[in-house]
């Protein structure tokens, strides 16, 4: 019998593929999170599907130059904070709790300062 974790992991890595995918499409769901995720998921469920995954256009699309220098255009980066401030934002209204609340906050200057200080911006 197969490892039952493996199989999870590899299940979590292709709904994160096709997640990423849809994220292509529409500009509201952040592409590059979510094929971070599937890269990830991959690796620890299977190499010989981790290895298939880096070998796509999607990957190298949107992910080889970030993996390799770990820099980002500011498009890219604000492709991806915009849309997550947008949800968190949506949360933060929602959010009858002031504890929440300011963890959502919390939150939002987090990603930011991370985007802005961890990960270089390099020119488009």
């Amino acid at each position: 019998m197969k490892n039952p974790i493996r199989i999870i992991w590899l299940i979590l890595g292709f709904a994160a593929i096709g997640i990423g995918t849809v994220g292509v499409v529409l500009p509201v769901l952040p592409t590059t999170p979510f094929l971070l995720l599937a890269s990830f998921c991959l690796a620890k469920g299977s190499e010989r599907f981790h290895t298939w995954f880096t070998q796509t256009k999607l990957y190298k699309t949107h992910l080889d130059d970030f993996v390799k220098t770990r820099s980002m255009t500011l498009r890219s980066k604000f492709t991806i904070l915009l849309p997550a401030s947008a949800m968190l934002i949506l949360a933060f209204i929602m959010m009858p709790n002031w504890y929440g609340r300011g963890f959502i906050i919390f939150l939002i200057i987090f990603k930011y300062v991370y985007f802005f200080t961890r990960i270089k911006t390099i020119a488009a």
